[in-house]
């Protein structure tokens, strides 16, 4: 330590390598149309993959990506055993979450190509609520790798105007939203497909009689959505 620092309190960095978990789900014939999910803060990826599961195509390869912040949940009955939720960002350098998030991605898709699972013109990512943003940022930096993107009860990123990270993408979007959300109500949400048509060609955005959840009319409209940008 040199003498300039004796008695001074700085903040430092290590890189520490983590293992990120994910849910893999193939069809019989390969290589297919690709959809990455990704679950909403608290939950995890078999909770996701249950849900991806029923609202793909048949014929789709899926992966139930599982957020790297884990936490404890409160037990489901008293007395009952700890429960764990897995979330994607926090407010503490949160550049380094969306770093770990986009390469996590990136690397997914890179290796279910190279395998020959994955065929690399029909790959689809989406979001539940905390992930929303997330994708949203990546479809807009990583503009040339996804056919689609779609988000559900959830939010655009913080720095959507700001950001000049940002670049249009061939990556057609559906948003869908809930006019009973508590956390992303109508009021907020009602001019997300015009923000989102700054950078997109092809926008949809649907709602629904439907809180902060995934309900069956969602379900059944990614599913025809799906079906018809992956032809």
């Amino acid at each position: 330590m040199s003498e300039t620092e004796a008695g001074q309190t700085f903040e430092r960095t290590l890189k520490a390598g983590i293992n990120l978990y994910y849910d893999l789900h193939t069809p019989a014939a390969l290589p297919v149309p690709l959809l990455i999910a990704l679950h909403g803060y608290g939950a995890n990826k078999k909770q996701m993959m249950r849900e991806a599961l029923a609202l793909a195509p048949d014929g789709f390869a899926i992966v139930s990506l599982q957020g790297f912040h884990q936490h404890m949940k409160e037990p489901k009955e008293p007395g009952g055993p700890l429960r764990f939720g897995f979330g994607w960002l926090t407010n503490f350098h949160p550049e380094d979450s969306v770093a770990v998030h986009h390469q996590a991605l990136l690397e997914i898709m890179h290796k279910l190509v190279g395998e020959g699972l994955a065929d690399r013109e029909r790959i689809f990512l989406l979001g539940f609520s905390q992930s929303c943003a997330l994708n949203y940022r990546f479809a807009f930096t990583n503009s040339d790798v996804l056919r689609g993107v779609i988000g559900i009860c959830g939010g655009l990123p913080g720095d959507w105007d700001t950001c000049r990270d940002y670049s249009p993408t061939r990556a057609a979007v559906l948003h869908l939203a809930g006019t009973r959300d508590e956390y992303y109500p109508p009021s907020r949400v009602a001019n997300y497909a015009e923000r989102l048509r700054l950078r997109a060609q092809s926008v949809e955005f649907k709602s629904y009689d439907a809180a902060h959840e995934i309900v069956p009319s969602m379900r059944d409209d990614v599913r025809e959505w799906l079906g018809q940008h992956a032809e």
